[in-house]
């Protein structure tokens, strides 16, 4: 933190503690809908993670890891349970690093990913209003363009 903001209202408190309840909700939320296909909620980010990656030849483990906010070690253990499920599969690198590998959804994979992400999409379509307004009112506070600090 750069330094302590001018002064901060109890309103300005609220709607902090009506963003993190909403953000919290929206991820007990999601655990439970990943549940409901027989996932945890970090295999259904490592999925999102897979498909939602920029390169057609897909995610490395270390871009995984980045996107988890995971260390290597943890994402590969992740990789091997969601392998052994038959949701992702491994591509070895092609020419002179075959050492890289990048991760790519089966079919089965696939077909989950959709139905949790169809709706996910429905639900933050159902809160935007809700996150629009907080973020609206959050722009209204002193020194709200300070970046949060870091972990």
């Amino acid at each position: 933190m750069k330094s302590l903001p001018a002064c901060l209202t109890d309103r300005d408190y609220a709607k902090l503690l009506a963003f993190r309840v909403g953000v919290r909700r929206f991820l007990r939320w999601s655990e439970e809908r990943a549940a409901e296909v027989g996932l945890t909620a970090t295999q259904h980010q490592l999925l999102l993670a897979i498909r939602g990656h920029s390169d057609p030849r897909g995610p490395t483990i270390r871009e995984l890891a980045e996107y988890l906010c995971t260390r290597h070690h943890s994402t590969v253990q992740l990789i091997d349970r969601v392998e052994h499920l038959g949701l992702v599969t491994r591509k070895r690198g092609e020419g002179h690093d075959r050492r890289l590998v990048r991760l790519a959804l089966t079919g089965a994979g696939e077909k989950k990913l959709t139905l949790l992400s169809a709706t996910h999409l429905e639900e933050l379509q159902r809160l935007a209003p809700l996150i629009k307004m907080l973020v609206e009112q959050a722009s209204t506070v002193p020194n709200a363009s300070m970046a949060p600090a870091a972990s």
